[in-house]
């Protein structure tokens, strides 16, 4: 294959995913331009892109964004468009029949897309097929439909990102309230069992070929996440689970996926079993893990999209640390237990930091101003009612 004929656009410059995929699709010879929403972007100020177009990219405007995208793959010489969120991935997901008619679209269709985006889904596929994931409550009407419902529970949108939405609820009138007066924007919600958090979190980053074969998944621990009580993680440590490899492969041949995706499980300390929470369909931004252990996510798009033979990993480098300093830091000043983590939060070894690397050092600066920016906003919208 000769990836020196290939253009590639990643979309959402801003996003802390960009900087390794664009390098990965550099170091293979690609061609590779970034859509960005400001020069201040880590797609406009890395050194990887060959090339950076400033445009509408952004949730708040989904037509414009639209458009923007539209209008590029048209104009311009690109090969496929590879989307760097949830955002664009369902975005083109669900414009990917009039967009392939210019380029090869990295997303599954948006019938399958949608039975991950859907974290209602994703659980109704878990639960008809015994694989663990938490109690899941299906048709929901009213709060009488609940009767015999043991508390806590956690409320959640059916489709979001981050945290955003996301309830603790330990009574009734506490459920009762939140129903009436949740937020409109985040659209149709779902009720499910609360895993305490006392366990061990996971994600596993998942490639599945067009035939649905698994062709590589590097498992990760989350040894520390922010919010506390429920968010993403700022410190991951690769390591080896068979028994997570084997509950995600089975979900994935069931949704019919195809290509990258990130899940999200949970150790449930009452019985020991890891449960699936959500599947990410769209790279994720701790992905630079997979290319630390030597797992080269990049070419395996490009193998899957242009038909090739898809390269298969069957192993990988474990005890490597991929940490996320900005919101380890907040970590750090939020928990109880910053001076018993594990690994310790001092601790350096074999650790690399998500943004930060002294091959291309200004997108820590820029993404770092930008961080300080939308801090408070962001934690607004993941207060917890």
């Amino acid at each position: 294959m000769n990836y020196n004929e290939i253009n590639v656009l990643l979309t959402e410059g801003y996003s802390r995913q960009t900087l390794p995929m664009a390098k990965a699709f550099r170091e293979l010879g690609c061609q590779v331009t970034t859509l960005n929403a400001s020069s201040f972007d880590v797609g406009y100020t890395s050194k990887y892109p060959t090339n950076k177009i400033i445009g509408c990219c952004t949730e708040e405007d989904y037509i414009g964004t639209v458009n923007t995208i539209r209008q590029i793959l048209k104009d311009d010489n690109f090969d496929i468009v590879v989307p760097m969120s949830d955002f664009t991935a369902s975005l083109l997901a669900e414009n990917k029949e009039e967009f392939s008619q210019y380029v090869e679209v990295a997303t599954n269709d948006s019938k399958v897309f949608n039975k991950a985006f859907d974290k209602l889904n994703t659980m109704e596929i878990c639960m008809n097929n015994d694989i663990p994931c938490p109690q899941t409550f299906i048709d929901v009407k009213s709060i009488e439909d609940l009767k015999g419902i043991k508390y806590p529970v956690v409320i959640k949108p059916r489709s979001s990102w981050g945290s955003v939405g996301f309830n603790v609820v330990n009574n009734e009138d506490k459920l009762k309230d939140i129903l009436s007066t949740v937020d409109k924007n985040l659209g149709p919600l779902f009720i499910q069992e609360y895993i305490p958090h006392t366990g061990k979190q996971f994600n596993a980053h998942m490639f599945l070929n067009s035939n649905h074969e698994v062709k590589s998944a590097v498992i990760t621990e989350k040894c520390r996440w922010f919010p506390i009580d429920g968010g993403a993680s700022t410190l991951s440590v690769t390591i080896e689970s068979p028994e997570i490899v084997n509950i995600c492969s089975r979900l994935l041949k069931e949704m019919k996926w195809v290509g990258y995706c990130d899940i999200d499980l949970m150790l449930d300390p009452r019985d020991q079993i890891p449960k699936v929470i959500e599947v990410n369909g769209r790279i994720s931004a701790n992905v630079k893990i997979c290319y630390m252990a030597e797992v080269n996510i990049a070419k395996q798009i490009l193998e899957n999209a242009f038909s090739y033979h898809v390269t298969s990993y069957e192993s990988y480098k474990e005890d490597l640390r991929l940490r996320y300093l900005h919101t380890d830091i907040l970590w750090f000043l939020s928990s109880t237990k910053r001076l018993q983590s594990k690994p310790s939060w001092f601790s350096l070894k074999n650790t690399t930091d998500q943004i930060f690397s002294l091959d291309d050092p200004l997108p820590w600066f820029t993404f770092t101003f930008q961080a300080l920016k939308k801090y408070k906003k962001e934690m607004r919208k993941r207060k917890r009612k």
